[in-house]
């Protein structure tokens, strides 16, 4: 299916910036037999003083940009048409938990995709006792790696209330958990630590969802917004599977992926450093388009 993608991102100043650094990881990927990216442009405003591309340790497109002249306000601003491909859901031959391991153990390769860089605590996600409690209290030994996935993730949608004055982006996960309240990010970071507690590697995945308006309304310019869920390894043959915790469901055609990795600090939006004084306000703004 195909879907037009635009994405406003925008920070005001309350002094202006006298210069900055950004790291930008809006484009969304392609990926052999899920999605192919068919265009794509990321304008802004002002134009940087530099601007480079590259390719990230996990595979994500990054546009990093310098400016160096003072600014009051930043714009960032993305175009894209994406193919998305409906993947099936295969019949569940994962092994159950006990055994996942012993797979694990038989993997000796460290590319940016394997299992092991998604089993341990990450830089923006530290592991918590409270997190393997919850993990086996809704799971057994003998559930398989994707049933346990789909347990955990379920749970959570029902114990979970999404409310998105709860919690901001630099909120630790634990807290959220304490809590019970969070919106998508919160809801992906507590379900990988879960996941990673009882020995599931799990990693964070960024991008967007189409939003489906009710029945006879209109759809709403930008209502959308950038999306989070989780993927998780479920075995050598089983591979990675995706799981979306906040709408307790397997990801789908309506998800686009723009970034992977260990949490939300390998695939953020926007990163960077500024040299400025006082506060600042962000809008953001999504529209996904089914073409």
């Amino acid at each position: 299916m195909l879907y037009d993608v635009n994405l406003e991102i925008t920070y005001d100043y309350a002094s202006p910036a006298n210069s900055g650094r950004h790291s930008l990881r809006l484009v969304p990927a392609s990926i052999h037999g899920e999605q192919k990216l068919l265009s794509s442009s990321v304008r802004l405003s002002p134009g940087p003083t530099e601007r480079r591309n590259r390719t990230d340790f996990f595979g994500n497109a990054v546009t990093d940009v310098v400016f160096r002249r003072a600014h009051s306000e930043l714009a960032f601003r993305l175009t894209a048409r994406i193919d998305r491909t409906s993947v099936p859901h295969e019949l569940d031959i994962s092994p159950p938990l006990s055994l996942l391991r012993r797979e694990l153990a038989g993997i000796q390769s460290m590319g940016p995709d394997e299992p092991v860089h998604f089993l341990t605590a990450s830089p923006r996600l530290p592991l918590a006792p409270a997190f393997a409690v919850y993990a086996q209290e809704h799971t057994t030994p003998q559930m398989s790696a994707v049933a346990a996935v789909e347990a955990i993730g379920s749970a959570l949608h029902q114990d979970m209330d999404f409310d998105a004055d709860a919690t901001t982006v630099d909120t630790p996960a634990i807290d959220a958990f304490e809590r019970r309240h969070g919106v998508c990010q919160d809801f992906s970071h507590i379900m990988i630590a879960c996941l990673r507690s009882i020995g599931i590697p799990a990693g964070y995945v960024s991008g967007f969802l189409r939003t489906i308006p009710p029945e006879g309304q209109q759809r709403l310019e930008g209502a959308d917004a950038m999306h989070a869920w989780v993927r998780a390894w479920c075995g050598i043959e089983s591979g990675w599977i995706e799981y979306d915790p906040t709408n307790a469901l397997r990801v789908g055609q309506d998800h686009i992926v723009v970034a992977r990795g260990r949490d939300y600090g390998d695939t953020a939006p926007v990163k960077g450093v500024l040299r400025t004084a006082g506060t600042q306000t962000t809008d953001h703004k999504v529209d996904v388009i089914p073409r």
